[in-house]
């Protein structure tokens, strides 16, 4: 019979896993990326990656060592540093940039990624037994989130720079 700290153990070495792996690929879609914004948000994506690593195996060698879950500070920036990034590039970029297929396809894998890890860490909260858990879980699960809304963001930019610059810039058509 599986005790709950196996439970919480297996748990948490598939997140560990889901980081690494989500690192692996922006640090790999970063060095194939052809363009500036590309190459600094994918690698500010697997720099958070990491830091969620990071923190879920400090959990689980504290749970490991039966010390229980621990109390976390993890304050997720809402996406403030990955929407800066964003904004600061496309503010020097043109709206008649082009972008090959293939960059579109590695922003839909990514978006991809960040919703199946929003649905894993949203299932673990859900099933936790410990406030400190569910809390934490999802608050990595809100982070998954805005990385996926800046991906979506950041291909509705790729596609369509012309129409994303009218669509956020709200411009005026009145004529006037």
């Amino acid at each position: 019979m599986t005790s709950e700290q196996d439970k919480t153990l297996k748990g948490l070495q598939v997140a560990i896993q889901m980081e690494i792996d989500g690192k692996e690929y922006y640090l790999k879609a970063s060095r194939e990326s052809g363009n500036e914004l590309g190459k600094k948000l994918l690698e500010k994506l697997a720099s958070e990656e990491d830091s969620h690593r990071q923190r879920f195996e400090q959990i689980y060698n504290a749970i490991k060592d039966k010390r229980g879950w621990p109390t976390t500070d993890f304050q997720p920036d809402g996406g403030k540093t990955l929407r800066t990034i964003f904004a600061r590039a496309t503010d020097q970029m043109s709206a008649k940039a082009k972008t090959p297929a293939t960059e579109l396809a590695a922003i839909q894998t990514a978006m991809s990624m960040e919703n199946k890890t929003f649905d894993y860490y949203t299932r673990q909260g859900s099933g936790a037994t410990h406030d400190t858990e569910r809390e934490f879980y999802y608050a990595v699960a809100g982070e998954e989130k805005e990385h996926y809304l800046i991906l979506l963001d950041y291909y509705e930019y790729l596609k369509d720079p012309a129409a994303w610059f009218v669509q956020k810039e709200h411009p005026s058509l009145d004529g006037g």
